[in-house]
Order: C-alpha cells, then structure tokens, then sequence
C-alpha cells in the first residue's frame, strides 16, 4: 500500500488507513488532502479518501474518488478492494465479490481480502466458493485457530459433514495434551460439542458417544453434555440407560416437556399424532402417576396426561390439575388448556366440570369432595375461565354475562377488562373493545404488554390517530413514530396496515406493509456481522442454527401477512388508479365546463407523449433526448403458463378451497375469452393450456358451468362455498345475477352439534359474513339483497358494530372518534383524547 510514494507520503497514507480502522475520519482526510496536494492523480490516495468520505455520509463524492483513483491505477489491488468495500456498505453484495476477486487477481494471497471475500460468500451462500477460500485461508495461515473452524464450518454447510470432522480433527492433532488453558475451556468445550453432533448427524454414532465419553473433562456445559448423550443413546437403541438419564435430567428441571417426551420414546410409548391404544394409555398413565410422586412440585407432570387420557380418568385429572390452580388464581389457565378444544368431547367435558365447581362454590362455598371453605376470589376465577370458554366456543351472551359478573365481583382485577374487550372483539363490537382495553390500560400505566393490547384494539376499531399517541407513551422521547419502526414493531406496523387498507387509504397502507418487508431485509443482514464473531468465539451450533433459520427466514407468519397486505394494495392500485394531485387540485377548484376541458388536453398530451416514446422506440440508436435507452416494461408471463403453474399448484394443495375454486374459474374464462392466437409462439401456448385443460379432475369433459354447479353439489351446506360458487356464476353470466344472490339468500346458518349446556353454537362465523355482504354491495351491485342481509346478519351477530347488531355500541351510542370506511359509525376526530389518554366519548358506554 502506498508503495510508489515518497517515504514521508508512505507514512501519510498508513495515516490515512490507521485513521480509517480507529474511526478517525478528518484525520485520515487530513493525510489523503496532503497527499494528493503532490500527487493528485495517486489512484490509492484517491480511493481510500473515497472511503473515508462515505463514512462520512458523503456517497456521492466516495464513488467518484474510489472510481477516479480505480481509473489511475487499475492494477491495485487497495483500490479494488475499497471499491469491494464501497459496496459492500451499501449491501451490493455481488459487485463487492466481483471487485474482491479482481482484487485477489492482483495480489492472491492477501489475507484481508480473501477473509473479507469469505464473510461475502457466506452471506450470499456461494458455499462452493465459500469453501475454496476458507482451504485458501487455512493455506495460507495454519497456525490460526479460525481458519481451521472456518474450513470444518464451510464443509458443513456445504453438505460434507464428514470431511468437516476431517478438518477437527486434524486441527486437534496439532493441540497439546493440556490444551486448553482455564480461559479458553469454554470456547474448546463448544467446538468438542459441535464435532460430536455433526458425528450425529452424518450417522456415526457410536463413534460420537465414545468421543463424548473421552471428552467430557474438556467439555464445560454439562447440562448440554448430557442432552447429546441420551439423544445418541436413544437414537442407539439404548433406551434403559436413555430413561435412567432422562430421569436425571427431570431431577434438574421436572417441567422440561423435551424430557417427559423423551421418557415416553425410551418406553416406547410415543405418537407423534397423539393417539394412542387403550393399553398404551393405560401404560402412559402408570408412568405419569409414578412421576407425579417423584416430582410433586412439577406442573408438567400433572398437564401432559391431559392430552392423552380419556373419559373418566381425563376428568379425574382434570379435576386435580385445575382446581388448585383455581384456588390460586392462575390467569393463564385457560390458555394453558385451549389445545385441550381441539380433542374431541374434552371441551363439553372441562365445561361440566367447571360448571359443578362452581354451582358448588355458589351453594357452599367449597369444592364437592371438601370439607374446607375456598376464599371468595376461587369464583372470580371460575368466572373467569368460563368467559374464556363460552368465547372460545362462539357463545358471546353468555361470556359476556360471565365476564360482567366477575367484574361486579371484584372491579380492580386489570385481566377482567381485557378478556371482556377479547370477547367484544370476536363478538364484532370493535369500538366498545377498544374502550375496554383503554380503561385495562389506564389501571396499569406501568404495564408495557396491557398498552400493546389496547393500541392493536384501537387499531381494529380504525382509530389510528389515537392508537399511534397511544403506542408512543412506551417509547423514547424525540421522533416517537420512528422509534416504533426503529424498534420493528411488526405487529403495530401490521395491524396499522390493515386499517389504512380498510380505510381506503391505499398509500399509507402500502408504506406500512412494505415497513414490515424491510425488517426482514434488515434481519438478513444483520447476520452479516456474526459470520466472523462466531467463528472467533466458537459458537459453532448457535452460528449453525442461525444460518438454517435466516434460510427460512421468509415462511415467518409476519412476512406472509406483510407480502399479502402489500400484494392486496398493489391490486387496488391496478383496479382503480389514483388520480395525480394536480388532478385531485382540478377535481375540486373548476367548474364542470372546465374539468371537461382540462380531461381533454390531459388526454392530448398523453397521446401526444405515447407518440414520442413510440418514435424514439424505433429510432435507430434507441436513445432518447436524455440519453438514456428506453426500456420498455416486458411482460414476464405474456401467454398465462407461470400462471396455469400457479393455479394447478393451488389445487395441488387445496382443490377443495373455495379460494382454489374462483383462481381456476377466473384462469379458464379469462383464457376462453382471449382472441384466437395469430403468431405460432401464441398457437404453441395455447395447445399448451387446450391439453392442460383435461389434466385438471375438475374440469374433465365439463364446461366451466357444469363444473361450477358440481363444485356447489359437492359443498352445498357450506356457506363461503355458496358464495364462491354464485361470484363465479355472476362471472361466468352477468344476467344470472338473481340466481346467484338467490344461491347466497337461500344458504342457512346452522347449529354446529356440540354438548353444550348453555344455548345453542351457530356455523357461520362474523369475518364470513362481511365478505358476503361487501360482495352483495360491491361485485354483485345489489343494495337491497346487501341491506336483507344486513338486517338478518344482525340479528346472528347481535354485538357487531358493522350489521348495526342490537347490542352494539354502533346503536347504544353514538359514538364519535377517529375511525374509517369499514366502521361507518366511527367519524374522523382526534379531539376527544383527554390527558389521561382514555376517549371522553366512551365515559357514557354501556354494552
């Protein structure tokens, strides 16, 4: 570096790249000013000013230094590797790997580079190259510790684990005995750890448990120590000794579930499905009881047979299980049973058991098998739970009249308040939930987690202006709004989204949902740093279990959410175009003559542009006046057979989805109402989709009519399946728009068969029922079928602020806060905010 300077400016220019590693960037800029006052044209002067300037927010300038100095000195290899550098920081991967390889041209076998280079290559999961670097590496520097783990580590990702343990033990080989020293234990114990599991997972088993058992002086974290050894011993077929050392392991924490499930395998008493013969229960039960003594403290131990038990031996323990848990006052119990309503007749069975506790509660004020009296607060939770219950199951009049009187019983307890806003929620009272959660918020100002829960209520209710003050009160002070992006609060950002789109407000919906998407990109590169720190520090399985969880990074719910949310915008934004704000300005300020006038000279100069984009086309340099070549859009899918993919593939999944069901329609009738192919590419693809057409069951031998009216017969009690039956039947015709709002009018809500004690479940659930009535009023433009099924919806949906229910808020008051489209009962205001941060217009509320 600095190699065809004079000594003095030699010594300036390691300044300049000391200055640049300590962060001292006008020093560093100082030496490169002194040094280009003699050399101007210094390519590696130049360059590294360039990436001086860029820390320094000046990118601009940076760019044009570093590609003047690339320019004068082509055959640097420092002016190269700043270039890499340069794009590196603005994540521009790829070209930073191309000017790191040009770099590596020039000077092979520099280590900065080639590690610079590897840090690359594992981000962008070249691991080929990846491999090849961290050999080069290792060539070049053996004695150090990284390079050897950096080699095994790529030969594992890149799917050799067995050379990987290769490398290990080589690298040990070069160890001496007493290796390591007191400080280095730790990071030696976890590189013993992750040779033995990649012996587990390349099958050499019982060469892993022998290397386990040799090493494990040298190996600190014993509690991991002895997770790998009975996995390997059961995975052996060890199961004796497997279970003696489970059981050791429940002795140091009894409510681990990865042990009780380990424990059954060594039994042989493990279903992945969770079903189980008779005897195999009864097996299961023994062991649990016989746990159950040796670990009396263990909550796990009394809560796992509850997943397997049946009938009466399922009710004795569940009387066990809840009833001191009751007595204490467990809040959470309720959630801690819910994967219990998914078992058949366990629901109806944890309701007449509750039920019994607490008729006696209110008779005798004790349980039915005890002689000693329970503290009043058991009925509270008994209530409590209740509530929960009936909401679970769709009965909101009952679980509001359970929560109402827990809330009589004892007013102070903040969990009343916010089950009482769940169940509203669900019930379709968006306006009175979120008042509920304001007023649980305001008897906790301290409680982060309450005031998340009012601000997502706040947000179903459209209020946004109000959710927004609400959601910054647990930020830091200065720019509050950005801190809630800064801190990716994806939830917030999600549901913000959703109440822009319901509004309408399709450009702050879109910025929201695309927040979301850059959180993602921002946690893809946050690994980047940790591809050397845990090769340094030795955390080979956490590195390892990083990088497999960055490559299914994008199948996490929130990004789904935040993809469909941006896709749905995209779609709007194509199905009813935004005028311009100029054109918004003229909409509003001219006369009708006037408006006239301007929509016609807009459409002049439109053609008129349209002409000269098409004139400049054609020209022969294909230039235009800018100098720049125009790039016309290119159709990626112009003949529909990425699109036919995508459609069989949906029905591969699900065929039986009345989603599924209107995609294969729509394709179809679009593909039948094309005009007839011309050239041979468009003949081609349409033979193409003509002998696709038979592979598909649904349409074999059948008109798009006939298909549609099998598809009702198949699903013919189903209402969301009526309905995407009569869409398709209104697609199909339009003038059998009456038989297809027949097809919806004539569809009825059923009793769901359960046991419950308390009043009757319906099938159709309240989001169904929006969909209808938004395709009633808006596809099908049929108001008054829209508003009959307003009225009778009503009458299903008694709490729902969207039918105008009888027991909704949207009738009981009326109410007038910052709301949106979808509420039509919630009007745009900001002034009823009072200090404590609770709406002045809901202190008269009565649900």
């Amino acid at each position: 570096m600095g190699a065809s300077l004079p000594p003095k400016e030699a010594n300036l220019f390691k300044l300049i790249v000391k200055s640049y590693e300590t962060k001292q960037y006008k020093k560093g800029l100082k030496a490169a000013d002194a040094i280009l006052k003699k050399f101007p044209e210094h390519g590696e002067t130049l360059s590294m000013k360039g990436l001086t300037l860029n820390c320094m927010d000046r990118k601009s300038e940076a760019y044009e230094l570093v590609r003047l100095g690339l320019k004068n000195d082509l055959k640097s290899h420092v002016c190269w590797h700043v270039y890499g550098l340069l794009y590196r920081s603005d994540r521009e991967y790829r070209e930073a790997i191309k000017c790191y390889r040009n770099a590596l041209r020039i000077d092979p076998d520099n280590i900065e580079i080639l590690r610079d280079l590897s840090l690359l290559q594992a981000q962008m999961r070249d691991l080929t190259g990846f491999v090849e670097t961290r050999q080069q590496l290792l060539t070049l520097k053996p004695n150090h510790r990284m390079n050897w783990i950096g080699f095994a580590v790529a030969h594992h990702l890149n799917s050799n684990g067995a050379k990987a343990v290769e490398i290990l033990e080589a690298y040990e080989g070069t160890l001496e005995d007493d290796y390591p020293p007191d400080n280095e234990r730790c990071e030696h114990g976890e590189m013993l750890l992750y040779k033995i599991s990649l012996l587990e997972e390349c099958g050499f088993l019982e060469r892993a448990l022998e290397e386990l058992h040799k090493k494990e002086p040298k190996i600190v974290d014993k509690l991991t120590y002895k997770e790998q050894e009975v996995s390997l011993l059961v995975k052996l077929g060890r199961l004796e000794e497997g279970a003696n050392l489970y059981k050791a392991l429940l002795t140091m924490n009894p409510d681990n579930y990865r042990y009780y499930e380990g424990l059954q395998k060594c039994f042989v008493l493990y279903s992945e499905n969770g079903k189980y013969s008779s005897d195999e229960i009864d097996q299961l039960d023994a062991l649990y009881k016989s746990l159950a003594e040796q670990y009396t403290w263990s909550s796990a131990v009394k809560r796992i047979p509850l997943d397997f038990l049946q009938g009466d031996k399922f009710r004795e323990a569940a009387i066990s299980y809840i009833k001191p848990l009751l007595t204490k006052g467990v809040p959470s119990l309720f959630s801690d049973l819910s994967p219990l309503y998914d078992h058949p007749g366990k629901a109806d069975m944890l309701e007449q058991l509750i039920l019994e506790l607490e008729h006696s509660i209110r008779i005798n004020g004790r349980y039915p098998d005890r002689t000693e009296k329970e503290p009043p607060s058991t009925l509270l939770w008994i209530l409590f739970f209740l509530a929960q219950h009936y909401d679970r199951r769709g009965q909101y009049d009952v679980a509001l009249s359970k929560i109402d009187e827990a809330i009589r019983h004892t007013p102070t307890v903040i969990d009343l308040y916010s089950v009482k806003s769940r169940i509203l929620k669900h019930a379709g009272d968006l306006v009175a939930a979120a008042s509920l959660a304001d007023e649980a918020r305001c008897m906790d100002l301290a409680d982060r987690y309450i005031n998340s829960e009012c601000v997502k209520r706040m947000l179903q209710a459209d209020q946004v202006a109000l959710a927004e003050k609400t959601a910054v009160l647990f930020t830091k002070d200065g720019d509050q709004h950005n801190n809630l992006h800064d801190m990716q609060c994806m939830w917030y950002e999600l549901a913000s989204g959703e109440s822009y789109f319901r509004q309408g407000d399709l450009g702050r919906a879109l910025k929201k949902f695309l927040a979301v998407e850059k959180h993602y990109a921002d946690i893809t590169e946050d690994q980047f740093d940790f591809h050397s720190y845990c090769l340094r520090k030795m955390t080979l399985r956490a590195y390892v279990e990083m990088l497999k969880f960055q490559d299914r990074l994008h199948s996490h719910a929130y990004f789904h959410k935040a993809a469909a949310g941006a896709i749905r915008c995209y779609l709007k934004f194509y199905d009813s175009p935004v005028n311009s704000p100029a054109e918004e300005e003229d909409n509003t300020s001219k006369t009708p003559s006037q408006k006239k006038k301007m929509k016609k000279q807009r459409k002049a100069e439109r053609a008129k542009k349209e002409a000269e984009e098409k004139n400049e086309e054609s020209s022969a340099s294909g230039n235009s006046k800018f100098g720049k070549r125009h790039i016309k859009p290119v159709d990626p899918d112009p003949y529909g057979e990425k699109l036919l993919k995508a459609v069989k593939q949906l029905l591969r999944l699900d065929a039986e989805n009345p989603d599924s069901h209107r995609c294969l329609i729509k394709f179809f009738h679009k593909v039948g109402s094309m005009p007839a192919p011309v050239t041979d590419a468009e003949k081609l693809v349409w033979s193409v989709l003509e002998a696709e057409r038979p592979s598909i069951s649904q349409l074999q031998e059948k008109t798009l009519s006939e298909a549609n009216k099998v598809f009702l017969g198949k699903h013919e009690d189903s209402l969301m399946h009526r309905v995407a039956v009569a869409e398709m039947l209104f697609t199909l015709d339009p003038t059998e728009k009456p038989e297809a709002v027949k097809l919806i009018e004539d569809s009825s809500n059923k009793v769901v068969p359960t046991n419950g004690a308390l009043g009757p479940v319906m099938d159709w659930k309240l989001k169904d029922c929006i969909v209808v009535h938004k395709l009633l009023d808006k596809a099908l433009i049929d108001q008054d079928a829209a508003l009959r099924w307003k009225v009778r919806c009503a009458e299903y949906f008694p709490y729902s602020t969207y039918f105008e229910g009888g027991c909704s808020s949207a009738v009981h008051n009326s109410l007038n806060v910052n709301g949106g489209a979808s509420h039509p009962e919630i009007s745009q205001s900001e002034n009823a905010l009072v200090s404590n941060g609770k709406l002045e217009a809901f202190k008269n509320l009565t649900i």
